[in-house]
């Protein structure tokens, strides 16, 4: 390490050519609704070309951790499919690799995981195969840009047992998360699992320190602790309510604050776990300098990508004009006559003539018919708006026949239009 503590590039990547991350990726996540009644949340599309799981697989990549384990349960088919897609590119005899692990596949019960750390270890067998000396543990269901070797670079310099990636939220909203109190040294001294009563931060007490569900473990310590909270009748087998809260008192255990250090802030990071706040996340992509940039060519957020010809737009007539405005529009679109305003499509959308969209989140592969009036939605893969369909006048008449969230956004579903073309996307 050098003075100013930050990592050496060649230090960091020797601990992350050391390194195994295991993705959770099997979780449904009901607040979104029926957007995952056909895929787990990590699949669900988000930014116009890209799926949830995309962000934490590029901060591996980008990290220089190329040994990667996504670890899948609910309605998993369309994750499996895109993972085997867009990340097999990693060459196995270099030890690089993406595997996956189904649930029910490494026990004679066909037992589904009953919790985060059940998961793991479920999995344990196959993960000593790797021979890691760390293993990096993340949710697969997030947004953000993150490197991970400075995280574990800090848990090696402390001699840490285990590491825990946190961030500070409001404490209305930190009742989600697993919330820690740290000494002058960054030791977690107290760990909380979704508390009624947030514990705020010494510094600042409209905000708590919030778990971000990223974990660093020395290997050994973990398969260790994972054995004993097996043998607990009493335990749900989960990291943050059961693990952390056993070890803090006896272990090293360390909270490593998610900082931009040049800026010297917190960088972007979104839970697109309910309607809204997917909505708002794709939403904020549009506007001029966005806080997430998927334009950044120095952290690149890969993803498979189907070759697609350009997006088009057609007419130039007075009440027959093709174009979008303050919008993203990705490939393979065809925008015939209509008119966008601060939408956000994905690629394969068709809007015919004499129709308009605003404030609306597309997803793949919907046709939407002529003299449609479209405001703040969002539409599932695959769906066909018939023509003179009018959403978000009237939410009223909306929540008859869609979902309408709390903040206003309606929620379009092939099932609620009776399209059946679901066995799973």
């Amino acid at each position: 390490m050098n003075n100013n503590m930050e990592p050496t590039h060649r230090f960091v990547s020797r601990l992350t050519r050391k390194t195994l991350a295991l993705i959770l990726a099997g979780g449904r996540g009901t607040r979104l609704k029926n957007l995952t009644d056909w895929r787990a949340k990590p699949s669900v599309p988000f930014g116009g070309k890209f799926r949830i799981i995309d962000f934490p697989l590029s901060n591996c990549i980008n990290s220089s951790i190329r040994q990667i384990s996504v670890l899948t349960q609910y309605r998993s088919h369309s994750l499996i499919r895109h993972i085997q897609q867009g990340w097999s590119f990693l060459r196995g005899e270099f030890g690089e690799f993406v595997e996956l692990m189904p649930a029910a596949q490494q026990r004679t019960d066909e037992t589904w995981y009953e919790g985060t750390a059940d998961a793991v270890v479920q999995n344990l067998n196959i993960i000593r195969s790797h021979r890691p000396e760390y293993i990096l543990i993340l949710a697969g269901d997030h947004i953000y840009k993150m490197d991970y070797g400075p995280m574990i670079a800090e848990h090696v310099e402390k001699k840490a047992d285990m590491t825990v990636g946190c961030l500070e939220v409001p404490l209305e909203m930190a009742k989600s998360f697993g919330v820690m109190s740290v000494d002058d040294n960054g030791q977690i001294v107290r760990f909380a699992e979704k508390p009624a009563q947030p514990e705020p931060t010494p510094n600042d007490p409209e905000n708590a320190l919030a778990s971000m569900g990223i974990y660093v473990f020395n290997a050994d310590f973990l398969y260790k602790q994972l054995q004993i909270d097996a043998n607990l009748p009493n335990s749900s087998h989960d990291f943050g309510k059961d693990i952390i809260p056993s070890i803090i008192k006896d272990y090293r255990v360390f909270a490593y604050r998610f900082r931009d250090v040049q800026k010297g802030e917190q960088p972007y990071w979104r839970d697109v776990g309910t309607v809204d706040a997917f909505w708002e996340a794709n939403m904020e992509l549009i506007s001029v300098s966005p806080q997430l940039n998927l334009y950044d060519q120095t952290w690149p957020i890969w993803t498979h990508q189907q070759q697609l010809p350009p997006a088009k737009f057609v007419f130039d007539d007075e009440n027959r004009r093709g174009m979008a405005v303050d919008s993203m529009v990705s490939g393979g679109c065809l925008i015939s006559g209509s008119k966008i305003s601060k939408s956000l499509l994905f690629s394969n959308v068709k809007l015919n003539s004499y129709s308009s969209l605003e404030e609306a989140i597309v997803l793949p592969d919907v046709n939407i018919g002529r003299h449609c009036r479209i405001k703040k939605v969002v539409i599932d893969k695959g769906v066909s708006i018939p023509p003179n369909t009018v959403i978000g006048e009237n939410l009223e008449e909306d929540a008859k026949r869609f979902y309408v969230s709390e903040g206003g956004v309606v929620l379009v579903t092939p099932e609620m239009l009776e399209q059946k073309i679901h066995d799973a996307n």
